[in-house]
Formats: structure tokens, sequence, C-alpha cells
């Protein structure tokens, strides 16, 4: 059995693995940023992933990349990249509420849910989603 086939003792592994002076710290805030910038990107589509996945992210983002500035945390990339999605998933689901938004307040929509409270059947009710799919195609 040769010298590598031993497993090393708790104590020894510590002394051999010193920490080197004067190497990047990792950055919390720069890794947080980058995974809810992903997430963020991922889940722009529902109103919790781009918005306050988004928000975090953008802020999270923003105060790393200012600590990687001052040199009080490294990884200001990182940072950037995090604040960099979270931006673009905050802005691709506000596009998505807004077009929601203008989609409910429109008037066509207001004539289907009319229609629709005023069916007393199920056929009513599906001649109304006929209609209504009909005056979106012309």
């Amino acid at each position: 059995m040769s010298f590598s086939d031993h497993p090393a003792r708790p104590n020894e592994s510590a002394s051999q693995t010193s920490p080197v002076t004067g190497a990047k710290r990792s950055s919390g805030l720069a890794i947080a940023s980058l995974v809810l910038g992903v997430a963020a990107i991922l889940l722009f589509w529902t109103v919790f992933g781009g918005i306050v996945l988004g928000l975090l992210a953008l802020v999270l983002g923003i105060i790393g990349a200012r600590k990687a500035r001052r040199g009080d945390g490294g990884h200001g990339t990182m940072s950037l990249i995090g604040a960099v999605l979270g931006a673009l998933g905050l802005l691709a689901s506000a596009v998505i509420l807004a077009i929601g938004a203008s989609i409910l307040d429109s008037d066509e929509f207001k004539n289907l849910e009319d229609c629709v409270e005023h069916a007393k059947t199920q056929a009513e009710r599906d001649a109304c989603a006929r209609d209504f799919g009909t005056k979106l195609n012309d």
C-alpha cells in the first residue's frame, strides 16, 4: 500500500490547504444575484419569477458590483451579469403584465364578459366564445 492510498487525517488536510493571502474572496451577493437572475429569466412569465426575483437579482447585483468596485468582495462581473439578467426578467414580466392588462381592459373582452354573464345555458356560453373568437380573427 503506497502513501497515496492512505486516507488523510482531518488535521493533516487542514494544514495542507492553507488559504493564499491576497486571493479574491468570493461574493455571496454575486452568486445570489446570478442565481436569482437566471431564475427570473426562466420564470419571467410569472409575477413571482419576473417581478420579485428580477428585482431581487437587480438589487443584489448592484450592491455586489459596488462592493467589488470598492474592493470589499470579488466577482464584480458575476454581479453585473446577475443584475442584467434580473433587469431583463423584470422588463419581460412587466411587458407581459402590460399586455395582459390591456387585453383585460379591451372592449372586446368586456363584450365577451357581458355575453357570458347573460348566457343561461352552456350553448349560449359556447356561442359567446365563438362570436368572440371570430371578432379576434377579423
